[in-house]
């Protein structure tokens, strides 16, 4: 793939699943890799198997501070950040009915203003530099809703609308904006979610065209796509990597 070689890329909540994935993908393909958590040990641990160069950085995406220390940590140590991944992410499946403030404002805190506050703090060097990609993890959820996920799928389509309008802001300094939409992907949060239910992951597989959830290696696969040279007519778009699940 063309284009991210050299490159250093943030990537946050890498530390395990469809985070890691992304990272490995990016280590593969020749970038340099920050891998950002809020969990420092996996962090280190994705960051020594990536080698590469890969380093480890603490971040709460929830914590302004936090993440202005990330970037400049990742800056100091590697240089300018080209490409940002806004993976990290959290949400608690139950009705609505039955869901609790503060279930929303952690929901809220991590998966929409999360991706805010880091899109900020990586900007004003792209823009001086004319140059830069910025991929979010959104999800089906946020294009078509979810049942038990009313506020992550709020948070989700915020995402989406945040990005196409500052796709819009940033083009005319040649950085690129772009969500990638996982449908059911098997992430140690989908099997806490199915805890075990058999069923319910045959019924998920039984409703994929293509008969399978998905492995962060897909998503992974599309983010490196959009981070690389040879999107680079392309912003402001969604991409859902849901084996057809959704068609929109």
């Amino acid at each position: 793939m063309k284009g991210l070689e050299g490159k250093v890329a943030l990537v946050t909540g890498a530390g395990r699943g469809i985070g890691k994935a992304i990272a490995t993908r990016f280590a593969d393909e020749g970038a340099r890799v920050a891998v950002a958590d809020v969990d420092e040990s996996t962090a280190s641990a994705t960051a020594t198997t990536l080698g590469h160069g890969a380093i480890a950085v603490r971040m709460d995406v929830t914590d302004t501070a936090s993440v202005a220390r990330a970037v400049a940590d990742v800056a100091e140590r590697l240089g300018a950040i080209d490409v940002l991944v806004n993976n990290a992410g959290w949400d608690k499946v139950e009705p609505f009915v039955k869901s609790q403030e503060e279930t929303w404002d952690r929901v809220i805190a991590i998966n929409l203003k999360g991706p805010i506050r880091c899109a900020r703090a990586v900007l004003d060097s792209m823009i001086e530099r004319r140059a830069g990609k910025i991929v979010s993890i959104g999800s089906d959820a946020g294009r078509t809703g979810s049942t038990g996920e009313a506020v992550y799928s709020a948070a989700k389509a915020g995402v989406i609308g945040f990005s196409k309008t500052l796709a819009r802001e940033v083009a005319r300094y040649r950085i690129n904006v772009n969500v990638v939409c996982p449908g059911p992907t098997n992430t140690p949060l989908l099997q806490e979610i199915a805890g075990g239910n058999d069923k319910l992951m045959a019924a998920l597989k039984q409703a994929i065209p293509l008969g399978r959830t998905g492995e962060p290696d897909d998503i992974a696969a599309a983010v490196a796509f959009l981070a690389s040279e040879d999107a680079g007519f392309i912003t402001g778009q969604t991409l859902s990597v849901s084996g057809g699940l959704t068609m929109i």
